[in-house]
């Protein structure tokens, strides 16, 4: 509708996983390495990543560029049983399914060993991609993890690649799949893009699509990346909208505020969909650092203390030999002996030896904020796996934990 408009050939911001419009920073660039090292050495490859940030367009790269000696199956649908997914890898791969028909799980295996061995006998190699991995049934990861055992004395015949979202993280830190995971060769958590990358992103599809870099202002890329997060699923669904108001107005360029309204239309607005753990980790960071403060101020409040000390009952020194425990027993300090630290509380009325009361101490923290004292902590937590990690940089731990082979939990 506003092609014509802004002189375009195309929708620049379909959410389609078109290959063409493929923007690779750097996290895309790691990623698409992650996926090219799983065609050609083999092993099993883990890509994982929030929704919308480019799996499976960088994914769709890659199968548009497979080499000629690589049979690849892709697995769409992974809400399978393990004999559904032994008959979906069998039709992928050209296997006769007359063969297998009505058979168990073990023919379908036996089959799919002869083919591979076969394959490999021509110079060929096997690679198996299943994308939304997130949804497959620990029976069905675990079939995957068997899959891996067929190989030659030199090299596996079967690669096996899976994407997910983060909840695939979740799953492969179960200990029954720790066997699975201990499989991973290579695993890369997609991460969203930049500000810079957004605008890198947002220039480059406008001139895939024949139009001018500068459609949109400075603000309403600043807008956009706000709004969106860094996601390019959201960067390209509230772009579209975004255009599309222009045009209404009759405008040739793209405002900030066009942006905004449009983020609203699409009820994404504000909306930085944090990782699960990231948000359950910020809200229990606020609750202790609440309550903390909370019981740091009544602990040293002197109102606190004074009011204390006028509800005290009060007894006479008679009453306190009439009511003095027995020997044996356990003596309850009084609020007010604490102030006298260094007086003496006799265990009983005739005792000669007094149990000295233990002194109160004042616990204080460093004068450094929560967040520092947070990254500190990350950074002796990294150390003690044997990893450097610089808490002046600015990457949050939990996405730079991947990077080294670690998992927060």
């Amino acid at each position: 509708m506003y092609q014509n408009h802004f002189g375009l050939n195309q929708e620049p911001f379909s959410i389609a996983p078109d290959p063409r419009f493929l923007f690779l920073s750097e996290s895309h660039n790691e990623a698409l390495a992650h996926l090219l090292y799983g065609f050609t050495h083999g092993g099993f490859v883990l890509i994982t990543g929030e929704v919308g940030t480019g799996k499976t367009t960088l994914l769709r790269n890659l199968l548009d560029k497979t080499p000629a000696d690589i049979d690849v199956a892709f697995i769409l649908n992974p809400r399978l049983t393990v004999r559904e997914l032994l008959e979906t890898l069998c039709e992928e791969l050209g296997v006769i399914r007359q063969s297998v028909e009505g058979d168990s799980v073990k023919r379908y295996i036996d089959v799919l060993n002869e083919h591979l061995l076969e394959t490999h006998r021509h110079g060929r190699s096997t690679v198996m991609i299943i994308d939304e991995a997130q949804n497959l049934s620990p029976a069905v990861l675990e079939q995957i993890r068997l899959l891996t055992n067929l190989e030659t004395n030199e090299k596996k015949l079967l690669r096996i690649i899976l994407l997910g979202q983060p909840e695939l993280l979740d799953m492969l830190a179960r200990r029954q799949l720790r066997q699975l995971s201990q499989r991973i060769t290579a695993r890369y958590h997609l991460t969203p893009l930049s500000k810079e990358d957004t605008f890198d992103y947002v220039s480059h599809r406008l001139v895939r699509a024949g139009g001018n870099p500068d459609i949109f202002t400075h603000r309403a890329v600043s807008a956009l990346y706000r709004l969106s997060g860094g996601t390019p699923r959201l960067i390209n669904i509230i772009a579209d909208r975004a255009l599309l108001g222009a045009y209404v107005e009759g405008t040739i360029e793209v405002t900030a505020n066009h942006v905004r309204k449009a983020a609203r239309e699409v009820n994404v607005e504000g909306n930085r969909y944090l990782p699960l753990s990231q948000a359950v980790s910020a809200i229990v960071l606020v609750l202790v650092a609440a309550f903390s403060t909370y019981a740091w101020l009544n602990w040293n409040n002197p109102t606190q203390t004074a009011v204390r000390q006028i509800f005290q009952p009060q007894t006479t020194p008679t009453q306190r030999e009439n009511t003095a425990p027995s020997a044996g027993k356990s003596v309850e300090i009084e609020p007010e002996a604490i102030k006298t630290i260094d007086k003496p509380i006799p265990s009983s009325a005739t005792d000669t030896n007094p149990l000295p009361l233990r002194q109160t101490v004042v616990i204080s923290r460093p004068d450094i904020t929560t967040f520092e004292l947070q990254r500190q902590a990350f950074t002796h937590i990294f150390a003690a796996w044997g990893n450097d990690f610089d808490k002046s940089q600015a990457v949050v731990p939990c996405d730079y934990a991947p990077k080294v082979g670690l998992q927060c939990l």
